[in-house]
């Protein structure tokens, strides 16, 4: 594979774990619901389960399970570009971004548009390493 086409093909994957989301066990669900502050009702459309369904164990639902995988991955992925800085990450996540319609990236999560919110990052960071920012 080139290597354009093979850095490109990992532009949406995280590199580092610098929110500390992961473990030797996995992924810590509460860790990333705690950093996002999404509550029962958040998780509940996000995961598609009813409320009672909701829980962050071993017996996480399916489909809540890979929400939030792919919703850490796109927390890790700003986190990186701000040095791992959570207080800067956090912040980024409440702002109204005008780029995004003047929502803030949790709500675009919260209302179920992160896969726009990822390609939304993901060509952010090819345009920042075009620019060599």
């Amino acid at each position: 594979i080139m290597p354009s086409v093979k850095n490109a093909l990992f532009e949406n994957i995280h590199q580092s774990d610098p929110l500390d989301f992961w473990s030797k066990h996995g992924l810590d669900y509460r860790r990333v619901t705690d950093f996002l502050d999404l509550d029962t009702n958040a998780l509940s459309k996000l995961g598609g389960v009813s409320k009672k369904s909701v829980r962050l164990d071993d017996r996480i639902p399916q489909d809540l399970k890979e929400r939030l995988e792919q919703i850490a991955n796109i927390c890790a992925l700003v986190a990186e570009y701000f040095e791992g800085d959570a207080e800067k990450t956090a912040l980024w996540f409440k702002t109204p971004n005008p780029t995004l319609g003047e929502v803030t990236p949790r709500d675009m999560i919260r209302y179920g548009r992160y896969r726009k919110l990822i390609k939304f990052i993901t060509k952010s960071r090819e345009e920042n390493v075009a620019r060599g920012a």
